[in-house]
């Protein structure tokens, strides 16, 4: 099993690419493929054909996958993007730190 490390709901900064700098939650992770559903974000437009009889057909946009190793995490407590710590809280379970200088978050 493959460990990214972003989870399903964290909200992340896109790091590169042509949305560079926008931030947005995370839908899905594909963690076979390493990538990431942003929401609202990488927009590209599909061309749909109509299954069913009425549907419409034609140009539908949807958020495409981003690879997780262009996206961070954003610390909760600072607001910042952030590599992933890891360590114990106060009840002995496993959480994920906040690794900006000062900031004792968690996520």
């Amino acid at each position: 099993m493959n460990k990214l490390h972003v989870k399903s709901g964290d909200l992340v900064m896109i790091m590169s690419g042509r949305d560079r700098g926008n931030k947005g939650k995370i839908l899905e992770v594909s963690r076979d493929e390493k990538k990431v559903i942003v929401e609202g974000q990488n927009i590209v437009t599909k061309h749909v054909k109509p299954r069913k009889q009425g549907e419409p057909g034609g140009l539908v946009k949807a958020e495409a996958p981003l690879y997780s190793s262009k996206v961070m995490p954003i610390c909760p407590k600072c607001n910042k993007p952030t590599r992933v710590g890891h360590g114990t809280d106060k009840n002995g379970r496993k959480v994920r730190t906040c690794k900006n200088e000062g900031c004792e978050g968690t996520f």
